[in-house]
């Protein structure tokens, strides 16, 4: 919850449309400013204050613990120009929260930690429980010292400064060890432990047996991933109970599934029990990786509980990027964080071009010009493969005449995959237009590079017949001068010559030209591989100088009858 605190008149406006804006992550604290502030600070995991800055460091400083454990705090000027991340930058979110306040109020949001400040990720920000001296290595990477990545596990990380050699190190290790000096330990989520119990089994006997198993392995809990059994065990008190003390999801599998796992010690008492010969190896193992403790029995007599551990393999991960028409701001937020996320990017040279300047520095860019995609698609997926978080970039939606298809084709299990949504060229040029696409419409490439023209003829034919509005992408180049005006002659079949047709090139770049002409009046020679080309269904209509198509032909009946 984000506790909300003003003094004036100026600061209640501001912090209501916060509130407005975030029913549901606010809680608007009233009266006396001190007592408010106190009682925010308690309560809530961050507070934003539309005081001075001043003011609040008096009223919070006798509050503070410690990092881990104090909300983050944003505070906002009198005349809503900025939103300064006060306290709590990273532990407690403030930095972020100051980009979101600054978003919704349009106030400059100010961050002084350093690494965000030089656009280095913040090691305790990495989503993975942190250990050891991160202000020392924090500092380190800040002067350029040599800092060492000893990774024991393959996860992917963001791009970070390191050497194979240095005074200070960066260990990633799901073992369970103490950090040196000059050291920081990330915790990746790498184990699953596989659990078996009999029904009644005491919570202290379950979570007993699994925190012993893993500390006589030299395995870290802060490493578990998932508590993991049968399907019959979803409900038993011990092991829920268990899930929530460890802070990890509880994940069950049918016996069924369980019974196809091979494990190394099978047993006929689960196998009467609950249709399994193995509950807790065999949960373990569902999806892969190196058992490194075989079943083991509690204690107490009789056991009434099982456990086993997992290393699951290390897994990248890509994110499919699409960048949208061009336009900076048609490029999504969830894209930008992918991209600087990512610690390879892989794309078309012009379109990294377009956003080299968001990438963190020490990002490895991978990039080749026209007619690679399938070489693109294979290096992205090589990549993730090595445990590496990969970004591969196309534009406007990258599932959209773009890189995700062929790469998904080359893809397997193996690797985790983002797709991140774009902008369309359609989209773009239908919104320059006015509203084309308002029914049914469908999107062909002209491109016959790798479809037979037989199968796109086909297809012009049937979106002719069936009437439905017709966006041409590829629709001509120097060596492909022929396929647009074979088109529009099938679409002329079952369309009046003025039958609205909007040709946008370029949208939403610099140099964006637009215009609305008739299928009759299309010049084909004026169009290019940069232009998009709709044509409107027989209810598409010019109205005021913009490309509309009806919702409904009822709509449309209605209107032509009032005239």
């Amino acid at each position: 919850m984000i506790g909300l605190i003003s003094a004036t008149a100026a600061g209640a406006a501001a912090r209501d449309r916060l509130a407005a804006a975030w029913p549901d992550r606010t809680r608007v604290y009233e009266g006396p400013v001190g007592d408010a502030v106190r009682a925010a600070f308690a309560q809530c995991e961050q507070l934003v204050c539309f005081l001075a800055t001043g003011a609040v460091v008096r009223l919070v400083a006798p509050l503070l613990s410690g990092k881990t454990e104090d909300p983050g705090v944003v505070c906002v000027d009198e005349g809503g120009r900025f939103a300064v991340s006060l306290l709590g930058g990273h532990a407690g979110g403030a930095n972020e929260l100051a980009r979101e306040v600054g978003d919704l109020l349009g106030a400059e949001p100010v961050v002084t930690t350093a690494t965000d400040a030089v656009d280095l990720p913040g090691l305790d920000t990495l989503g993975l429980p942190v250990e050891g001296d991160v202000a020392g290595v924090s500092r380190a990477l800040l002067d350029g010292e040599a800092v060492a990545l000893r990774a024991e596990v393959a996860w992917p990380l963001p791009p970070l400064p390191v050497t194979d050699q240095g005074s200070y190190t960066i260990r990633l290790t799901d073992r369970l060890v103490e950090a040196a000096e000059r050291e920081v330990v990330l915790r990746p989520p790498t184990l699953v432990v596989g659990v078996g119990a009999s029904k009644g089994a005491p919570v202290e006997e379950v979570l007993g047996l699994v925190e012993g198993a893993l500390r006589e392995a030299g395995l870290s809990v802060a490493s578990v991933a998932q508590l993991a059994t049968v399907d019959a065990k979803a409900e038993e008190p011990g092991i829920v109970e268990t899930a929530r003390r460890l802070g990890v999801p509880l994940v069950t599998h049918s016996a069924g599934e369980l019974a196809g796992v091979d494990v190394p010690n099978p047993s006929d008492a689960p196998l009467a029990a609950v249709g399994t010969p193995s509950v807790a190896e065999a949960a373990a193992l569902v999806g892969g990786g190196e058992l490194l403790v075989p079943k083991r029995k509690s204690a107490a007599s009789p056991a009434m509980a099982t456990c086993a551990v997992v290393r699951r393999p290390g897994r990248g991960r890509l994110a499919v990027v699409g960048l949208g028409p061009g336009a900076r701001d048609l490029l999504t937020p969830r894209a930008q964080a992918e991209l600087r996320r990512a610690s390879v990017l892989v794309g078309l040279d012009q379109y990294v071009e377009q956003i080299r300047d968001l990438l963190r520095p020490g990002t490895r860019i991978l990039e080749s010009g026209l007619g690679a995609e399938e070489e693109r698609a294979r290096t992205a997926v090589e990549e993730a493969r090595k445990g590496q978080a990969v970004a591969l970039i196309g534009s406007g939606d990258a599932g959209v005449y773009a890189m995700a298809s062929p790469a998904l084709a080359e893809a397997s299990d193996d690797i985790d995959v983002a797709g991140v949504p774009g902008v369309t060229a359609a989209l773009a040029a239908g919104a320059i237009l006015g509203a084309p696409l308002g029914h049914d419409h469908v999107s062909i490439s002209l491109s016959d590079l790798h479809t037979p023209w037989e199968v796109i003829e086909r297809r012009v034919r049937a979106a002719a017949e069936a009437d439905i509005v017709v966006t041409f992408y590829n629709p001509r180049s120097r060596g492909r001068d022929w396929q647009l005006p074979k088109a529009l002659g099938i679409l002329a079949e079952h369309r009046t010559p003025q039958t609205p047709v909007g040709v946008v090139r370029n949208a939403s770049r610099p140099d964006e030209s637009s215009r609305l002409t008739t299928l009759g009046a299309l010049d084909p020679a004026t169009v290019d591989m940069m232009t998009v080309v709709t044509v409107g269904n027989t209810a598409t209509r010019d109205i005021a100088g913009r490309m509309v198509t009806p919702r409904g032909y009822r709509w449309q009946a209605a209107q032509e009858g009032s005239e």
